[in-house]
């Protein structure tokens, strides 16, 4: 008999098939049984009859408790009203693991305990969906890049100096060679390689060692950077709002049933479309402090600051020229005004704040030089990336999008902790 997954149920319907899982949760009506069955592509209604099925697998369903390993057979039959909008009528049920005392029970718990328990808790429906979405929005990113001529190039872990700020690295013993850091993003080394191909990304890992315990922060997390080479801001902010629209189409096209087990208010994510409005800096600032705000001109926003903003539009809103001072080393300044920087963050709605980031790069050689020693950073570190400005050096940009930050606010969920499997926090690196 063939073995089929829960997720494939639709190509199914009359036929018998086996099932291997796991039991989600279970209750009893006299002769039969009411098994919810999940198998990591879906949850679905066992219905067993004790008429149908042999002594000793109706036993087995009866002794089973939460998250036992099951391996059942039956037919599938379309059923609108059970989860996942098909049934399984049982013939036989083996019982592979019997689990009693399963720690995480349909009660509630708080969320220290579940962190704890995060290895159990991912098997719950709503973080199954949760990561189910998260896969969506990753596979649409490398489609829609890929799609559009980019090339993956992967981009070091290890690096031997900051990329954003001093302050915010984890420092690793590296060998004879000294400090190295975990890397804060992929950005400076996908210069050099967009100086190779024309147009690039990297997707991995970035970490940052900043002590912060809001629901928008994590010390790890993932992003994708792409860099573009004879690009300018507007160049790469076309690129950012075309991604974001489609990563956000995608998840509404094949991740629907996950959003509905969130609850999420799809109507939202529909108004998603380009282009989206542009908003100066110093008129951002004027938004805000118009709402109460005590963020002076010269300072970044706040979580708080950036709600406020994005309230104000219905889909994301690009804020663009922050003041160079507040910018990182390496962004362009604005030749109309180099007090300002040529610079951009992308605001989602519904306060879920800052979901990509990024500018044009400083093209000149002694421009660059000039701002290593203003931000007092070893040019010797960054021998190879003052290199690029010295052979073949065009005006070139580029952006990272935090994934984790674009699942939370596509799941509309409060807590970034649960778009990861494996959340690490200020207090937490277990399990």
């Amino acid at each position: 008999m063939e073995t089929v997954r829960i997720g494939e149920f639709g190509r199914h319907v009359g036929a018998e098939v086996r099932v291997q899982g796991w039991l989600h949760n279970k209750r009893s009506s006299g002769k039969l049984q009411f098994l919810i069955v999940r198998d990591g592509s879906g949850f679905a209604q066992a219905v067993m009859a004790k008429a149908a099925v042999p002594e000793a697998a109706w036993g087995a369903g009866e002794r089973a408790g939460q998250e036992s390993a099951i391996a059942l057979t039956g037919k599938v039959k379309e059923d609108k009203r059970a989860p996942g909008g098909f049934e399984i009528d049982v013939t036989g049920l083996e019982l592979c693991q019997e689990v009693h005392d399963y720690p995480i029970t349909p009660k509630e718990h708080g969320p220290a305990f579940l962190l704890e328990n995060r290895h159990l808790w991912l098997r719950s429906q709503r973080q199954h969906a949760i990561l189910r979405v998260r896969h969506a929005v990753v596979k649409a990113v490398r489609d829609y890049l890929d799609d559009n001529g980019y090339t993956l190039v992967d981009t070091p872990i290890f690096t031997p100096a900051a990329c954003e700020g001093t302050t915010t690295l984890f420092g690793v013993d590296y060998f004879d060679e000294g400090q190295a850091y975990l890397t804060q993003s992929g950005q400076l080394y996908n210069e050099a390689t967009a100086a190779a191909h024309g147009k690039v990304y990297c997707f991995g890992p970035t970490f940052r060692a900043e002590k912060s315990k809001t629901r928008r922060h994590l010390t790890e997390f993932w992003m994708v950077e792409p860099e573009i080479a004879w690009a300018h801001l507007e160049d790469a902010l076309k690129l950012a709002e075309g991604l974001v629209c489609h990563v956000v189409q995608y998840v509404l096209d094949k991740r629907r049933e996950e959003l509905k087990v969130l609850e999420r208010d799809t109507a939202r994510l529909e108004k998603v479309k380009a282009p989206f409005p542009w908003l100066h800096y110093d008129d951002a600032i004027k938004l805000i402090q118009s709402k109460g705000s005590q963020t002076a001109w010269g300072s970044d926003f706040g979580g708080t600051d950036e709600t406020v903003i994005a309230e104000a539009y219905e889909t994301p809103v690009i804020v663009h020229r922050f003041p160079a001072a507040i910018k990182a080393f390496y962004m362009e300044p604005d030749p109309e005004n180099p007090v300002y920087s040529l610079s951009a963050d992308i605001l989602a709605p519904e306060g879920y704040g800052e979901i990509v980031g990024g500018g044009e790069r400083m093209s000149s050689y002694d421009g660059l030089v000039q701002r290593l020693r203003e931000h007092e950073l070893p040019e010797s570190a960054f021998q190879w990336y003052l290199d690029l400005r010295k052979y073949g050096s065009v005006p070139h940009a580029g952006f990272g999008m935090g994934i984790e930050r674009v699942v939370t606010w596509l799941c509309g969920i409060e807590h970034l902790r649960e778009t990861i499997a494996f959340p690490r926090m200020l207090y937490r690196i277990y399990p």
